[in-house]
């Protein structure tokens, strides 16, 4: 487990958030622009540094989850997608119970393929349960997904990078938090109408908005950086109020 400046990773007081990979290995999944070009981070330090591609757990990283203050937060799977059918359940059994074993640090969890997030019938209280969008067909199913995993858990939408407009408000129904953010090495940056009707639609329903730094350069302005309304009495789940 090491430190991380994802943004929506601080903790309230301003701490950095951790990463954690307890499963390794090279993505079989190749995040890819509307041209076809791959701009996935984790292939890159994977070629770059020569690391062992091999996928596999490694049951020692949940051992350095003791460093986690109370409030902290960890992104679990930061380097690969948890929920392929290249990582076996009964990887993921454990995880979940190291982190119940965790209930005052909030652990999250992000995928590109939410149709697989309710595989357990209940996930830990203690968990941010995600899917990432990059357009509306996508944004459209994660939303679905999202909607069949138990509501004791924070349910977020992670738009990054925002590639087309996504229009409406229907895929947000249900949601707790949208996250959102530009193409990053090389920076491509969204339309400014994307995101506005996107901010629109998330304020008409109430649901917080955390703009990544990748976007400052289109927004010109201090950015939104708000996190779910609740407290650790209401359903669980971590943070009191936007900051």
């Amino acid at each position: 487990m090491q430190k991380t400046r994802i943004e929506w990773c601080k903790s309230p007081d301003g701490r950095l958030g951790w990463s954690s990979n307890p499963v390794k290995g090279y993505c079989p999944m190749d995040c890819k622009d509307k041209q076809g070009k791959s701009y996935c981070y984790a292939r890159r330090l994977y070629d770059r540094y020569g690391w062992d591609k091999t996928i596999r757990f490694d049951p020692d990283e949940l051992a350095t989850w003791g460093k986690a203050k109370p409030g902290d937060k960890v992104f679990v799977g930061s380097t690969i997608e948890l929920f392929g059918e290249w990582v076996n359940t009964e990887w993921l059994e454990l995880i979940l119970t190291k982190v119940r074993y965790c209930p005052k640090v909030t652990f999250i969890f992000l995928s590109k393929l939410p149709v697989r997030l309710n595989i357990w019938f209940r996930w830990p209280d203690n968990c941010w349960v995600g899917a990432t969008a990059t357009n509306y067909s996508m944004a459209v199913q994660a939303q679905k997904s999202l909607l069949s995993v138990s509501d004791n858990v924070v349910k977020f939408l992670s738009l990054e990078p925002l590639q087309e407009a996504i229009p409406g408000d229907d895929w947000l129904v249900g949601i707790d938090l949208i996250i959102i953010g530009a193409q990053t090495q090389p920076l491509v940056l969204p339309k400014l109408e994307w995101v506005e009707e996107i901010e629109q639609s998330a304020d008409q329903l109430g649901i917080p908005v955390f703009e990544k730094n990748s976007l400052s350069k289109l927004l010109q302005r201090p950015l939104r950086q708000e996190y779910p309304k609740y407290t650790l009495t209401d359903k669980g789940r971590e943070y009191a109020v936007p900051h």
